[in-house]
């Protein structure tokens, strides 16, 4: 098996693996394109059986076993989405899979890949804590180990994507790649950069997680620490040695996005493209939506949608702090009057300012000094962030000294 990968790798996993993955669209998305000012097309491989683009890569690995590796059996480290990938494909094809995840993997994957007959452990804080236990299973064990995102095998499967999209939108200008080992941006980069040269690739990655734009700096990868992210399928603390030697000369931007962006990426999402995407594939939007992609206006884009297995206990607290950074959800404290029209009179203000009131709390106890007064911490609903702004003109107008949270 060659260390390299090349278009003739990925194009031969195309022919393999077509006969069970799905196809999934790249259609133009109007709100998208009018909310950035680019042409923007979404890639829309969460549409896949397990809801994510690395099916692609597991099974790929799968079918180049050799019989007695089948029989034994595979094994793989993952946040979630590899491991669902490995479990899905190694049912159809009738290999067993092992897979070992960090305790913070979402609970939906973990079931899932029990649900698909796979083995589960979970082991570690970390992702690095899941991969050693791996490597020490695959020792022991015999079993072949799958690389998530380190395998030519499955980055020439991860790559197939690239071919499927200059098939779609052959005048595509930029390519927006959420980035976390590099295993599809290696893929992807090197199908395009073969095939069309001016394409840019652009790399996305959480500032939780900075290891590609840290390994660039470095000139090599290197261990970067990592922190808790909505981007859970991005937070690897060290990229691949051979995705990054493929991906680091053909990536033309790296982006590095922080938690508010994505939180309001995956509510635009689901707000404009009626789509509901974990946070590592909304990192893709937050990309584009960064100032360093302004020069991407009017340039046909494609966004690579890879992933909605978002953790559906996780789902309302991240709209909710997407509401709040994009200015349609505040929180102040104020003081009122704690005689009968206080409330009244702050609520009105808000009522005549186009507000609505969600939540209201009395504080009596730690108010200060002052008994005929109290203090109130009030969440509203806003139309925006310039509505929230007018709103608190207006309560200091009115003579309300608000704070806020």
């Amino acid at each position: 098996m060659t260390a390299a990968v090349t278009l003739a790798d990925i194009s031969a996993a195309h022919d393999r693996i077509r006969s069970g993955i799905y196809r999934s669209p790249c259609p133009p998305s109007v709100p998208l394109s009018e909310l950035t000012g680019a042409e923007v097309f979404c890639k829309l491989d969460l549409l896949q059986r397990t809801g994510s683009f690395k099916e692609r890569g597991a099974r790929n690995a799968l079918l180049l076993l050799d019989d007695t590796q089948k029989a034994r059996g595979v094994i793989a480290s993952s946040a979630g989405n590899h491991a669902l990938g490995l479990a899905y494909h190694g049912k159809l094809l009738g290999v067993p899979v092992t897979v070992v995840m960090p305790r913070f993997a979402p609970l939906v994957k973990v079931a899932t890949c029990r649900r698909l007959g796979a083995r589960v452990i979970l082991e570690g804080d970390t992702f690095d804590d899941a991969r050693r236990l791996a490597l020490d299973l695959a020792e022991q064990e015999g079993l072949e180990r799958v690389h998530g995102f380190d395998d030519p095998r499955v980055i020439a499967g991860q790559g197939t994507m690239a071919l499927e999209i200059l098939e779609e939108v052959p005048d595509v200008d930029a390519i927006v790649v959420p980035t976390g080992g590099a295993g599809l941006l290696a893929g992807v980069a090197v199908v395009a950069k073969t095939l069309r040269p001016d394409v840019r690739i652009i790399a996305v990655e959480p500032a939780a997680a900075p290891s590609f734009s840290a390994s660039l700096a470095a000139g090599r990868p290197v261990q970067v620490p990592i922190r808790p992210t909505l981007a859970d399928g991005l937070a690897v603390g060290r990229v691949g040695d051979l995705s990054f030697a493929l991906a680091a000369p053909l990536v033309d931007r790296v982006i590095t996005v922080g938690e508010d962006a994505l939180s309001l990426a995956v509510l635009r999402l689901l707000e404009l493209e009626k789509t509901v995407v974990e946070g590592a594939a909304a990192s893709a939007l937050a990309g584009l939506l960064d100032d360093g992609c302004r020069d991407l206006r009017g340039k046909r884009v494609v966004l690579l949608l890879c992933g909605g297995n978002i953790d559906l206990t996780m789902l309302d607290r991240l709209i909710d702090h997407g509401l709040a950074t994009d200015g349609r959800r505040w929180r102040f404290v104020t003081e009122v009057s704690d005689r009968p029209g206080g409330i009244a009179r702050l609520t009105a203000a808000i009522a005549a300012a186009g507000a609505s009131v969600q939540e209201l709390v009395h504080d009596r106890t730690f108010s200060g000094c002052d008994v005929f007064s109290t203090a109130v911490q009030v969440t509203v609903e806003t139309a925006d962030r310039s509505h929230a702004e007018a709103l608190f003109e207006r309560l200091r107008a009115e003579g309300f000294a608000v704070r806020n949270l």
